[in-house]
């Protein structure tokens, strides 16, 4: 019996590690007051808007970990895609990104 529990022991601690979430995973405010889901997709992680004129839409996806991702969002109106950086810090998420690297944008969003 105590062989058995050596040996599930680890798994345990793997299947529990497998499973804890990117903190950056959630329902987001956006700067426009519409939210917008970030969750894991196969590019890594994808924003997906919740609310307003584009519900249902993907705008972005990143990859990443530990609060710092780089990847690309499309604003929604224009139809711009912006490539740059994706940063967690707390209950707020800070994007920066560029199109032709000419124009650039920065987005703050909190969590809901």
């Amino acid at each position: 019996m105590l062989r058995l529990a050596l040996i599930t022991a680890p798994m345990a601690l793997v299947t529990f590690t497998a499973l804890a979430q990117e903190p950056v995973v959630g329902n987001w405010k956006t700067q426009v007051g519409t939210t917008a889901t970030i969750d894991e997709c196969a590019q890594g992680y994808c924003i997906t808007m919740k609310t307003g004129n584009n519900a249902g839409r993907r705008i972005g996806s990143f990859k990443g970990s530990n609060g710092n991702f780089t990847g690309s969002i499309v604003e929604p109106e224009s139809k711009k895609t912006f490539t740059g950086v994706l940063t967690l810090s707390g209950d707020t998420v800070r994007m920066r990104g560029c199109t032709m690297k000419v124009i650039c944008v920065s987005l703050i969003w909190t969590r809901l």
